[in-house]
């Protein structure tokens, strides 16, 4: 059966009640530590099938934001998932309690569930229910609005996931104007872009207080479930990234200036590495599909016969069309025990990151479904982009397949690109920091608030001049920003996970292969940091670990 043949089927609120009561009603008889394992699979089985109709359903409204049926599924899920978290929490709280914890805790169940437990207490009240519901109703409609915005192309009107891979272009003109296109099409929603994150920030700042919190900041982390790390630490990296990355990339950048002719590097050429031709896959996507399943199958026999799995489930779905959801991301149907890849091909080298980055949390989520922990499933999102970032990275080895002689140019974009996405990612990550400890800020302060940023990270890049962007609402269409708070810092801490496989699979390819597979198929049964250290990696926190990372970095890509 292949993913568009599952059945869809929705999950009440009656089938959640009646499945925690039962379980419930288990645990406070329980007479054994296998009486309270009878319940919580009561309780978690229930939640394979809300999770399962969930995904599916969210799903498939992304495939086509234009199916009235989905949309109103979609709309449904919104409205009861906070009283199906607060049936999960509950039940956790039982599980906490339990007498049997400590006969139970490291033998039949990993501690970190019971962290986990209790971080989900923190971030949940039955007070904010409707609150709730009005966010995610209300991220819903920002997803339904950029997936609906068209831009002006050439005659014709383009989504802006395919209008972005012109910003790649090896001519410059056609670069600055696909900016000016983007900028002015957003423009032209730019009511709505600050109405809708002005109504986000106050629901959540109203959330936080409810529950007792100063404002949105602490409940955020403990709604991302974080258990290795916390703001403090966040901000300790952000300065880091400051003294020892922003240096080597402004440098860097400045330098590529320089090499290709441009005083500065403004906003349509901060994509570009190299000068020429840009390095744009040779194959068409049944190329790039078949090119993938013979790297994968070279690469480890257990890696490719997961790709052959994927593809015989029709477990991707890569075309950009509109009023498909303009990101990419890989889901699961975990009733099926079967990971599905969203994404839209726009025919540049980020059509071949997509088919290593999400099959690495694909390839994750695999792990767990057979022989991994699903309480603690692939662990936290840092470690999750760990899985998906490094098999970039650990791909390198079979890049010619795609590139063909433009393979060099490739992996120097892909390396620096990866560098410069640091400083970046610490700016959304400040940005939201700051937004909601100050939650009356106007659409007005925040703009200003992203230009400082971007001048404190990002002091090489150029704005000025890019309609609407120079305003400082770059942010505006980074999705996670609006949808999930403070998800992005995950993305920096992988990312130099990543590089660091990079240096060790120059070293030593399949000693790097080896590690790379244990750390994934390790998931979340270890803390973040207890991962990186069994990999042999520096922990993204250590002092002095950006600055020898950089190096490093700098050092393959003078060998390119």
């Amino acid at each position: 059966m292949t993913c568009k043949e599952y059945p869809y089927k929705r999950f009440t609120l009656e089938e959640g009640k009646a499945a925690f009561e039962a379980a419930s009603e288990k645990l406070k008889n329980a007479r054994c530590a296998g009486c309270v394992l009878e319940g919580k699979k009561i309780f978690d089985d229930a939640m394979i099938e809300y999770f399962t109709a969930s995904s599916l359903a969210n799903n498939r409204f992304n495939l086509n934001m234009k199916d009235e049926f989905y949309s109103a599924e979609v709309e449904y899920y919104d409205s009861i998932s906070p009283v199906m978290q607060q049936y999960s929490v509950d039940f956790a709280a039982l599980m906490l309690d339990s007498p049997f914890r400590g006969e139970l805790e490291g033998t039949k169940i990993n501690p970190r569930y019971y962290l986990a437990a209790e971080i989900a207490k923190k971030a949940f009240s039955p007070e904010v229910i409707e609150d709730l519901q009005k966010e995610n109703a209300t991220v819903t409609e920002y997803a339904k609005l950029m997936s609906g915005m068209t831009f002006d192309w050439e005659g014709k009107k383009l989504p802006l996931s395919a209008l972005r891979g012109y910003l790649e272009n090896s001519d410059r003109e056609v670069r600055k104007k696909c900016a000016f296109a983007i900028g002015e099409g957003l423009s032209a929603h730019a009511a709505e872009l600050d109405g809708l994150y002005d109504r986000l920030v106050k629901i959540r700042t109203t959330i936080a207080r409810k529950m007792g919190y100063e404002n949105f900041v602490e409940l955020g982390y403990y709604r991302m479930g974080r258990m290795d790390y916390n703001a403090e630490m966040v901000a300790a990296f952000r300065e880091n990234v400051r003294r020892d990355l922003v240096p080597v990339v402004a440098e860097l950048k400045n330098g590529l200036a320089k090499e290709l002719g441009y005083g500065r590097i403004t906003f349509y050429d901060n994509e570009t590495y190299t000068p020429g031709k840009a390095p744009e896959p040779i194959l068409d996507t049944a190329g790039i599909f078949k090119a993938a399943t013979e790297m994968y199958d070279d690469m480890h026999p257990e890696i490719g016969a997961f790709m052959h799995s994927m593809i015989d489930a029709e477990a991707f779905d890569v075309e950009a069309r509109e009023g498909k959801w303009g990101g990419g991301y890989c889901t699961q149907f975990a009733k099926y025990k079967q990971p599905f890849i969203l994404a839209n091909f726009n025919g540049t080298s980020g059509d071949v990151d997509v088919i290593t980055h999400e099959f690495g949390h694909a390839l994750a989520a695999h792990y767990v479904f057979y022989g991994g922990d699903t309480d603690v499933d692939c662990g936290g999102m840092e470690t999750a982009e760990c899985h998906s970032m490094s098999m970039e990275f650990l791909s390198w080895k079979y890049m010619d397949k795609f590139f063909g002689d433009l393979t060099q140019a490739y992996r120097k974009k892909h390396l620096l690109s990866s560098l410069s996405f640091i400083p970046y990612g610490v700016i959304v990550d400040e940005f939201q920091h700051e937004v909601y400890a100050h939650p009356d800020y106007t659409p007005e302060d925040r703009k200003a608030l992203y230009l400082r940023l971007e001048e404190k990270y990002r002091p090489y890049l150029d704005l000025e001049g890019i309609p609407y962007i120079e305003e400082g609402t770059r942010w505006q269409y980074q999705m996670h920003i609006y949808e999930m708070p403070f998800y992005y810092i995950d993305y920096c801490l992988a990312q130099t996970v990543a590089l660091w496989f990079l240096v060790k699979s120059r070293e030593d390819y399949g000693k790097a292969l080896s590690d790379y597979l244990t750390f994934t198929r390790t998931g979340g049964q270890k803390s973040f940091t207890d991962l990186v250290k069994t990999a042999g990696i520096p922990s993204p926190f250590e002092d002095g670990a950006l600055r020898t990372l950089a190096k490093k970095v700098l050092e393959i890509a003078g060998s390119l």
